[in-house]
């Protein structure tokens, strides 16, 4: 698979050129079949799979672009992670998520384009220089930190070590007795709320938590908003 971010261009491609290359996804499925993290990608929907790669312009040898054109999605642990592709009716597409309209002539990458939402409304996001990371690095957003933080991988290894099922240590904090329960119950755009929030002193014990299902979006701009008034 392409390593790095690749989503920057210099001259606009059309479908079929992002497709004719080796695709990754044949190595994605074989991950997704052994992976114990119970793993399943969510069905391709033709349209919105060739608008996500074509927005993104990215090709199908890397797993960014695999992701896009060939399922909705991949959904880990019941819905608790889910790594975001081409889309589907419960899950936005890549290019959803990063408000990625028609790519012009002379495209040039944002400064940082999401790839993964968990359930708790952490994002993960590849660092093309907004994150203060090394560019091409995944970064992740928690609810505990409200701070970008780099993993040190790059899109391609951040897939394969959540799909290997590196969830429950990288989780480790973030987690109560029942939470799977409580993530089963859930639709792929809802999110849990806890209240007091992760990141205060008072929601530190998050068994002690108040706990709802919102829709995923709200969770996000919440916490968006919860660090601009903390500064």
């Amino acid at each position: 698979m392409e390593k790095g971010i690749g989503f920057a261009v210099m001259e606009l491609r059309d479908v079929p050129t992002l497709t004719a290359v080796n695709d990754a996804w044949p190595l994605l499925l074989e991950l997704i079949d052994q992976s114990p993290a119970s793993a399943r990608a969510l069905p391709r929907e033709t349209s919105r799979a060739s608008e996500a790669l074509h927005r993104l312009q990215v090709s199908t040898r890397s797993a960014l672009g695999a992701l896009a054109y060939n399922c909705g999605g991949i959904v880990l642990e019941s819905g608790w992670l889910r790594l975001l592709g081409g889309g589907h009716d419960e899950l936005h597409s890549l290019a959803q998520a990063n408000d990625l309209g028609e790519p012009p002539p002379d495209t040039v990458s944002p400064g940082f384009l999401v790839v993964a939402e968990d359930v708790l409304g952490g994002r993960f996001a590849i660092d093309g220089g907004a994150l203060g990371a090394e560019h091409g690095t995944v970064c992740y957003y928690g609810p505990d930190t409200l701070a970008w933080s780099s993993l040190g991988l790059g899109h391609g290894d951040f897939v394969r070590q959540m799909l290997a099922g590196a969830g429950p240590e990288f989780y480790a904090d973030l987690r109560w007795p029942g939470w799977l329960e409580e993530v089963e119950a859930l639709a792929l755009d809802q999110g849990i709320s806890l209240w007091p929030p992760p990141c205060t002193v008072e929601g530190q014990d998050l068994a002690a938590a108040s706990r709802k299902a919102v829709p995923h979006a709200e969770l996000v701009a919440f916490y968006d908003d919860f660090a601009r008034q903390l500064g």
